[in-house]
């Protein structure tokens, strides 16, 4: 018998709430965390988790094929061999690896290892441009992407890549890619057209990621039409939506992928046999002279041929230029440095991107405008003795003082009317008409203001258009212009100097090429181009030249801002005769003015046996920058100057207009005349091999 007397412990009813209490907390907890999971944020895990075993991969497209007139090809895509490994798929046994790093090795000519993989290393790693060993490149690889594959050697021969292939077996992870690298068959030859490809700058990366390029991959134009015309040339990349594996495996596209679209082709307008004419010209003529005078007199210079008709660009030279086929793979570093500290601007194209004063042929500006202002008659004639003084004032009532203004021909021309104005290229003619002169020719002659009308219905002070970046507008200077940047008011020697080209006028070689064939196609004043037709892979044509021009100066009235503040009112227009006039005063440069004179050095006439029958304008203008400054040319009455000579035939019916343009080169009759003809004969010869169909 228990003499201990039982006891009941009662579980007290609070420690059950507590217990209750407790459980509901952790399920209640667990629960409305699973419902913030599943539903409040759902749909955001749910497209972590699609993130983490989908990836969008975009496949790059075909760049277009750029060719001249006549399909020959100045810019193609050529297969590259790249020599690539993926970690994932190689031997999981070390030894085996490194037997396969040492047979690689052998046959790539890469080391098995070299260099080391610190932070800096990984942070500037880039495929096949770094000093790394097989192993290093493989370990960067492995630890960031293991299942993509990167390139160890790139651009290998056709027979290296055989062989990796025949070996892909024996070497698992080891494997050829073939990408498209942008060669130039025409090299330098059209290297200032066509420009070169880059990598995607960092200050433009948002701008072509947002139109589908990737970063680090894809390369875009950095010069010429490769640039202008990138948009047209790029295609769009393709995606496809594949699902990866944690390790970045891919396993299989989760959608159909969108297939690239390849960029189109397009033709240009250059003509690359006339092209290489010009070109070879130029220098050659640069080369006599250097080596006549035994200095280098210039080694820079331009050449443009166009169709005065239509605006189509038939030859465009920048000299010097650069070598784009050495930009195929990257862009060197050192060539780049080169080019960028070289003072003749190889990377500069100086035929749109170059302002400089124009000298004589802006004189045709002002021929138009003293006709058909009726400021003098064609038969009205003055006197040129060689020099003239005129009193400079800047404002109504200054006193002024004397300011000399001379002929290049120091005798003078004697009297002197339009045609042989422009013939001689006298400039105490284009002085007194332009600025005025005592009773010889009263009111201030033209005068600064109606010049001005006359050069920007010409085209000067605006950009042309051409598709090519970086034109210039040239500046065509006024009296406003002159208060605003300079601070000084407008002199009357400005007007004389700026009536032959000099002083504050600027232009660029493209600018007085479409001046004068203005006046060679009747008025017109066209629209540039350099693209001929641009077509797509299937054949379709989606864009076709079509002349078009900006206005025709005979019939689109002038903006007229004669007193610089207030329009007249009065709408006017260039007389036909006016121009006809002025072409025949451009023919008798080319007959008996200053295209015509003899050659002593070359023992020829400049234009005998003209049988283009062509007409045109001399210029050699004064400049002083900072070349000729550093030198210490610029002294008074012994500038330096610039040659310029702009052609074109036949003279009463342009087909072609061409303009010459030497740094430095001291007279356009002497050295810029002779390869603008040079030119202009060649374009005829080969016309007439077409025509024949000879090849």
């Amino acid at each position: 018998m228990n003499i201990f007397p039982q006891r009941t412990k009662k579980f007290e009813n609070w420690r059950y709430l507590v217990l209750f209490i407790l459980v509901a907390t952790v399920f209640g907890y667990y629960i409305l965390r699973l419902f913030d999971i599943q539903v409040l944020q759902g749909e955001r895990f749910f497209a972590q988790a699609e993130e983490n075993r989908t990836q969008v991969i975009s496949d790059p497209a075909i760049r277009g094929t750029i060719y001249d007139r006549n399909g020959v090809v100045l810019a193609q895509n050529v297969p590259s061999y790249n020599v690539v490994v993926v970690p994932g798929y190689l031997p999981d046994d070390e030894g085996d690896q490194q037997a396969i790093f040492r047979e690689l090795s052998e046959l790539i000519d890469m080391p098995v290892s070299m260099g080391d993989t610190d932070e800096e290393t990984v942070r500037n790693f880039t495929p096949c441009f770094n000093e790394l060993g097989i192993s290093q490149v493989v370990y960067i690889a492995d630890t960031n992407w293991p299942y993509q594959s990167t390139a160890l050697m790139c651009n290998v021969s056709q027979d290296i890549a055989m062989v990796v292939m025949e070996n892909r077996e024996d070497w698992p992870g080891v494997d050829v890619e073939i990408s498209a690298v942008r060669q130039y068959p025409t090299g330098e030859l059209t290297s200032e057209i066509i420009g070169f490809l880059g990598p995607i700058p960092a200050v433009l990366e948002d701008y072509y990621v947002e139109q589908g390029f990737v970063a680090n991959r894809d390369k875009v134009g950095y010069a010429g039409v490769e640039q202008s015309l990138n948009e047209i040339l790029a295609g769009t990349n393709g995606t496809r939506t594949v699902e990866v594996n944690v390790a970045g495996e891919i396993l299989r596209n989760l959608s159909e992928p969108v297939e690239p679209v390849p960029g189109e082709n397009v033709y240009l307008t250059i003509d690359v046999r006339l092209q290489n004419i010009a070109r070879e010209a130029l220098i050659s003529e640069i080369d006599f002279w250097n080596n006549y005078f035994g200095e280098t007199l210039s080694n820079s210079g331009v050449v443009i041929a166009m169709n005065p008709q239509t605006g189509e660009i038939l030859a465009l030279v920048s000299y010097p230029n650069y070598e784009n086929n050495r930009m195929e793979q990257a862009i060197p570093g050192y060539y780049y440095e080169q080019l960028s500290e070289d003072p003749q601007q190889p990377l500069f194209n100086h035929a749109i991107s170059g302002e400089y004063p124009p000298g004589s042929v802006y004189k045709m500006t002002s021929a138009l405008g003293i006709l058909n202002e009726g400021v003098v008659t064609p038969e009205y004639e003055i006197e040129d003795p060689g020099m003239i003084t005129v009193v400079q004032r800047f404002y109504e009532n200054d006193p002024g003082v004397p300011r000399q203004f001379v002929c290049w021909d120091r005798n003078g021309h004697g009297m002197v009317n339009f045609k042989w104005g422009v013939a001689y290229s006298c400039n105490v003619y284009w002085h007194k008409v332009a600025g005025g002169f005592e009773d010889e020719v009263p009111d201030g002659g033209l005068g600064i203001w109606r010049m001005s009308e006359y050069a920007e219905a010409l085209g000067y002070g605006s950009l042309t258009g051409i598709e090519l970046p970086g034109e210039q507008e040239g500046l065509v200077p006024n009296p406003t212009w002159k208060r605003i940047n300079l601070g000084e008011n407008w002199a009357t020697g400005d007007t004389y100097t700026a009536a032959i080209g000099q002083g504050f006028v600027l232009a660029t070689p493209l600018q007085v090429l479409n001046s004068i064939a203005t006046i060679a196609n009747g008025g017109k004043l066209m629209n540039l181009t350099i693209i001929n037709e641009v077509i797509t892979k299937d054949g379709t044509v989606t864009q076709q030249l079509e002349p078009s021009y900006r206005w025709d100066i005979t019939e689109d009235p002038l903006i007229d801002v004669y007193d610089g503040n207030v329009t007249t009112g009065e709408t006017k227009t260039v007389e036909p005769w006016v121009i006809e006039l002025a072409n025949e005063a451009m023919r008798l440069v080319v007959t008996d003015g200053t295209a015509s004179s003899y050659d002593i050095e070359r023992h020829a006439a400049l234009f005998r046996d003209d049988s283009s029958q062509s007409g045109g304008k001399t210029g050699t203008a004064e400049y002083c920058d900072d070349v000729a400054q550093s030198k210490g040319l610029c002294e008074f009455g012994e500038w330096p100057a610039h040659a310029w000579y702009v052609g074109y035939a036949p003279w009463d019916n342009a087909e072609i207009a061409v303009v010459a343009f030497v740094y430095n080169g001291t007279e356009g009759s002497t050295l810029s005349a002779p390869v603008a003809r040079r030119v202009i004969d060649a374009y005829f010869e080969l016309k007439a091999i077409d025509a024949a169909g000879t090849p």
